[in-house]
């Protein structure tokens, strides 16, 4: 089960009590104190595990708690102290405070192991409190609480490029011809339910993250549709590269900007996101009424031609974009870097559109770096 949101309350381990101990053995009148200190409480960690993909595994737990530390015992035994816990989590897991609403944590890189609540330390033995005033002290110290916090987990894919697209313009379709992505494809609308992420090849040594989301549709930024729920997962995307379908009772154009107002009125940053457009489905047209489309949709968008129109099965290679920005470099565009017509069921210019996302991928990394 696909899960990217849970709330839980987390508490570290409480610090054991310290002894009130005495040591008492034949022979021996004053033996003195020897009460041990309490043990540590546990400590709770979160973990990045690439090999987990969702948050289903917390689901259904509220509360999650670390072993609280043992007391201390006579002559001079310390506590155990508590068994931490490690929350495993997959990559682009945020951790927010479900009072304040604030980020308290991002967690990225693979591998990562954050301390998060420190366990509560264990109070001191009686032993500790002899001196020459008080030589038979009979007190010690409790342990210390642990922390406790309630959070909210969300889960963000993380990917280089994310599709985009009314519901059945063949975003599933696409991503498992390019990828190795499996989701379900059928001919009806919202097939899609829930997020897919897959690893595009380039060669034998290079490969992309694609991320595919339920369809958008118009007031999607409102609450209608899926599109509000996971349009978050194309928060960390590097590039979009919305779908048109040109087989569609809606207009290229309409759906085009529709698009773009839905993307905006969720997030200011995604409506400035480097973007690419695919024509969907002209195998289910002529060559003229492809090149006629695609035409027309150049035309309302007052996009100028470059190295002229795609011809319908003609894949020569990067020459057959519709329109395609002559420096790859500045890619932050209100305009799309590239359009191109495709069919993912026939395959026609899908290997174009392959090495075409692998440049726009390269192009933003390097641009992202120069920043930093």
């Amino acid at each position: 089960m696909f899960v990217d949101s849970v709330e839980l309350t987390i508490t570290s381990g409480k610090g054991g009590a310290g002894c009130v101990s005495f040591w008492t053995e034949k022979f021996v009148v004053k033996g003195g104190p020897d009460g041990g200190d309490g043990g540590r409480g546990g400590s709770v960690f979160f973990k990045i595990d690439n090999n987990t993909d969702t948050l289903s595994a917390l689901r259904g737990r509220r509360v999650i708690k670390a072993e609280n530390g043992r007391p201390g015992e006579g002559r001079n035994c310390s506590g155990r102290k508590g068994k931490d816990t490690t929350i495993v989590v997959p990559p682009g897991t945020q951790v927010i405070d479900t009072q304040t609403g604030e980020l308290l944590l991002d967690l990225l890189n693979e591998g990562d192991v954050i301390k998060f609540l420190e366990g509560g330390k264990g109070g001191l033995g009686n032993t500790h409190f002899k001196n020459s005033t008080n030589q038979r002290p009979t007190y010690a110290q409790p342990g210390l609480p642990g922390e406790s916090r309630e959070l909210r987990l969300e889960m963000k894919l993380i990917a280089d490029v994310g599709l985009v697209g009314f519901p059945n313009v063949g975003k599933s379709t696409l991503i498992s011809t390019l990828s190795n992505a499996r989701p379900r494809v059928a001919n009806y609308e919202f097939t899609t339910l829930i997020p897919n992420i897959g690893v595009v090849m380039v060669g034998e040594y290079d490969s992309f993250m694609m991320a595919d989301i339920p369809g958008i549709i118009e007031g999607a930024s409102d609450g209608r549709g899926l599109g509000l729920e996971f349009l978050k997962h194309i928060e960390r995307t590097k590039t979009l590269l919305l779908l048109i379908d040109a087989t569609n009772y809606r207009e290229m154009e309409y759906q085009y900007k529709v698009l773009k107002q839905e993307l905006k009125k969720y997030s200011e940053e995604l409506s400035i996101r480097p973007h690419a457009v695919v024509i969907t489905k002209i195998d289910a047209m002529s060559t003229e009424e492809v090149n006629q489309k695609c035409e027309q949709f150049l035309l309302d968008l007052k996009l100028k031609r470059n190295n002229g129109l795609a011809k319908f099965g003609d894949t020569k290679g990067y020459s057959n974009y519709a329109h395609q920005k002559e420096e790859w470099e500045d890619i932050v565009l209100e305009e799309p870097v590239f359009v191109l017509p495709i069919s993912s069921v026939a395959q026609i210019q899908t290997e174009v559109l392959r090495y075409a996302l692998a440049d726009l991928a390269k192009a933003k990394t390097k641009q992202d770096n120069k920043e930093q």
